[in-house]
């Protein structure tokens, strides 16, 4: 993707603002017009929709509108102080998200750029390097081009306590660009680097399943059965949090099963295809699932309580 060449940002006679989103457009991000000291996009909304125009043959979005277009730009960016938008998608770029936490939350609570750093580290990963923008609030956008063949969506929370992350279907504020809260300013001009295949990875859709199938049971009792099937859709049902809040659930659920395994009420193996199986529903990879099973699986059986003591 080309750098911008930097001749419109050192004309002197250039509106900051404009001057920005003709950069973006320079590097072959289309760009749309923001409210000015605002996040939310100018123009009209779907309810309002004229169908004249542009939208004359049905309602054009946001990301629709965006343009690279420099002559459609400057009539914009002329007639009002407009803030800059970036349409991540058609612009080819995953944009990573840190927010700082809410004043409401509890104190210590990790921000974006701590859940990011724990991420990495849990992976065994490094954060990466590449363009990053220090956002109004004291946040960071980490910019990526998006792997080509790969339509990648908006996400909240998927990788973690405040990460999200901006591509198909949404936009990020540019640097320039100002709100009540401060200033979105670059703090690293690096190349823009291509989206890390592992963050790729973790960030793929994956279709829910309506329900889990499980192993036949060839020995057990009713109690394991009615267990196991609830724990997988506890399981299941946990994959809106993060891969930690995920992996947290799946290592639970699979101590509650294992002492029924300890107990010879249920099979090992039909034990852990079912909990496998409903753990890599919710995106966590194969080999996570394998480890974090095993791991509670191999504790519990060895300091279960007879079921004499437990009852």
């Amino acid at each position: 993707m080309p750098e911008p060449s930097g001749i419109v940002t050192t004309d002197p006679a250039c509106p900051p603002l404009l001057a920005s989103a003709l950069t973006a457009a320079e590097r072959g991000w289309p760009v749309i017009p923001l409210h000015p000291r605002a996040k939310r996009p100018a123009g009209h909304a779907e309810r309002a929709c004229p169908g004249t125009g542009r939208c004359a043959n049905g309602h054009r979005t946001p990301e629709q509108r965006a343009t690279t277009d420099p002559e459609l730009i400057r009539a914009a960016w002329t007639l009002r102080p407009y803030n800059v938008g970036i349409a991540t998608g058609p612009a080819g770029l995953l944009v990573v998200d840190l927010d700082v936490c809410k004043p409401e939350e509890p104190k210590g609570a990790p921000d974006g750029a701590t859940s990011f750093a724990a991420l990495c580290e849990r992976t065994g990963q490094t954060v990466p390097t590449t363009y990053r923008v220090r956002s109004a609030r004291g946040g960071e956008h980490l910019y990526f081009t998006a792997p080509a063949g790969l339509r990648l969506k908006c996400s909240a929370n998927r990788l973690g306590p405040h990460i999200d992350t901006r591509a198909w279907g949404g936009y990020v504020v540019a640097p320039g660009s100002t709100t009540p809260a401060g200033a979105y300013e670059v703090t690293d001009d690096a190349p823009v680097a291509p989206l890390p295949a592992w963050l790729a990875t973790l960030l793929i859709e994956r279709p829910r399943p309506t329900s889990v199938d499980l192993a036949p049971l060839r020995d057990g009792t009713r109690a394991a059965q009615v267990a196991l099937e609830r724990e997988c859709a506890v399981i299941a049902a946990a994959c809106e949090g993060g891969p930690d809040g995920r992996n947290n659930t799946l290592h639970k659920s699979a101590c509650k099963i294992a002492r029924f395994v300890a107990w010879g009420d249920l099979p090992r193996e039909v034990a852990e295809q079912a909990i496998q199986g409903a753990g890599e529903s919710t995106g966590l990879p194969s080999a996570e699932c394998r480890t974090t099973i095993r791991s509670a699986m191999d504790w519990v059986i060895a300091h279960a309580t007879p079921r004499q003591a437990a009852a």
